[in-house]
């Protein structure tokens, strides 16, 4: 094995551990609702795989996250919104999973209005979509 192999085999040995301390924009978004109750905080999220013709474009969503954490009666707000777009980003909420909000320590269900920004960059910060 000749010295760049080796410096290239032991570079990638020391940073393999930090690739996996590494966190997707998906854990991120769902890490920073945590700690909250008065709201349906999202525990897993599924990211729409939308075309890069529709960068620069947003969905509103509303929905109601029942008592069990799930996404139900979803809708769109956003007037003339595509309709392959809008079906990406329906598809991929319905698959969310949430932490109900709780009232004196009971889950109780209760509205979302969800503005969806789809981006034209993949970064760590912001993937495909952004998430306010």
């Amino acid at each position: 094995m000749n010295t760049k192999s080796k410096i290239a085999l032991s570079l990638g040995l020391l940073l393999a551990p930090l690739a996996l301390l590494a966190k997707s924009p998906e854990a991120e978004y769902v890490e920073s609702y945590h700690g909250r109750t008065d709201i349906p905080v999202p525990v897993s999220v599924v990211m729409p795989e939308v075309a890069g013709r529709f960068a620069g474009k947003q969905v509103v969503l509303e929905f109601v996250v029942d008592t069990a954490g799930k996404p139900t009666s979803i809708t769109s707000t956003s007037p003339g919104v595509d309709a392959e777009l809008l079906a990406s980003v329906q598809t991929a909420v319905a698959q969310w999973h949430f932490a109900p909000a709780l009232v004196d320590g009971k889950p109780v269900a209760r509205k979302v209005v969800l503005p969806v920004n789809i981006v034209d960059e993949i970064g760590n910060s912001s993937r495909f979509v952004a998430l306010n």
